[in-house]
């Protein structure tokens, strides 16, 4: 063997040795991507979830409102007709019905017991909403971070064809910010609003 075929045995095995290393770059990135899909799913799930949660709620407090609402009026619409020219006993159990109609709209209001009452139901329609956004804003970075990896994947599969090492160091550092997202994603999704 010359020397002119050794240089040549030589930069074909550095040559196959780069794609190797490429290759092994391309499958994690991949592995990368996946995790990193999987988990938008999961986020975009939760936050449409939390979305149908929080409207569930309001709604149910919408429902509280007009109940109260109705209680309200129709005591005060027999508190208006009196129980004058009725006699006792049915003056008895107008007053009797008002004060049960009043109570019961009290109770709307708050009820601990259940955690039904609308104070209590603004407190969870609002933490739903909040699971909500924290939920949309994790889908959101592990979108930019699987984009980030495509991109990449993209970018090192080029450097193979074209043999041009710089688009696998493009790709590489492409890759690191699509991980960085897909991180922030799942560790402070609220810290970054893009």
């Amino acid at each position: 063997m010359d020397t002119r075929e050794h240089q040549e045995a030589i930069k074909e095995a550095v040559h196959n040795h780069g794609n190797r290393r490429v290759a092994l770059l391309i499958a994690v990135l991949a592995a990368f991507l996946a995790l990193t899909e999987m988990r938008g799913k999961g986020a975009q799930l939760d936050s449409l979830a939390a979305n149908i949660e929080a409207a569930n709620l309001w709604s149910f407090f919408q429902a509280k409102t007009i109940r109260q609402t109705t209680l309200r009026t129709a005591a005060e619409g027999l508190e208006a007709v009196g129980g004058a020219g009725l006699p006792t006993d049915r003056a008895e159990a107008v007053v009797k019905r008002v004060q049960a109609w009043r109570a019961t709209a009290e109770r709307y209001e708050t009820e601990p017991s259940t955690n039904e009452g609308r104070k209590e139901l603004i407190a969870r329609a609002k933490s739903a909403e909040a699971q909500r956004d924290r939920a949309l804003s994790a889908y959101h970075l592990y979108e930019y971070g699987a984009a980030g990896l495509q991109l990449a994947i993209v970018l090192a599969s080029a450097s193979l064809i074209a043999g041009v090492a710089w688009l696998t160091w493009l790709g590489g550092a492409l890759g690191a910010v699509g991980v960085a997202f897909a991180v922030l994603g799942w560790l402070a999704p609220t810290l970054v609003h893009l």
